[in-house]
């Protein structure tokens, strides 16, 4: 009774584990790169589990002005289904590490979201962007 009730535990730690390595990959982070005219962002995404950060999709890595004497800040922005775009600031003529998470507030999962990067050119000229980069829950 003893050993079986030892192998019947050793089985279920080991369902555990293996299943908690099936999500760890789900969640994994995956590479990244937007690129337009005076901006790079360079780094990676991953959704975020149930409760984790809000179930969101976390962004991270470094947002760059690749052109430093034209005078123009950068900046990265993204949204979720049912939200406006927010703006993640850069510097001018620097480079910033970005740590973000894009949520809807309203649900435990987000399912769907856009990024792109862009170089803010001021009120007079549009802004140069990256093309919209979609990415779906799975």
């Amino acid at each position: 009774m003893r050993k079986l009730r030892k192998s019947m535990t050793a089985a279920v730690v080991a369902g555990l584990f293996f299943g908690g390595a099936g999500v760890a990959i789900a969640d994994s982070w995956h590479e990244l790169e937007m690129r337009s005219t005076g901006v790079l962002f360079k780094g990676k995404h991953k959704w975020e589990p149930k409760f984790v950060h809000r179930g969101g999709f976390h962004i991270k890595g470094k947002l760059q002005d690749i052109s430093s004497n034209d005078g123009h800040n950068v900046y990265l922005r993204g949204r979720v289904e049912a939200y406006d775009w927010t703006r993640v600031k850069g510097v001018q003529k620097r480079s910033v590490a970005v740590d973000h998470v894009f949520f809807d507030g309203a649900v435990l999962e987000t399912g769907k979201a856009w990024v792109q990067a862009c170089r803010d050119r001021g009120s007079l000229r549009p802004d140069n962007c990256s093309p919209v980069r979609s990415f779906k829950r799975r």
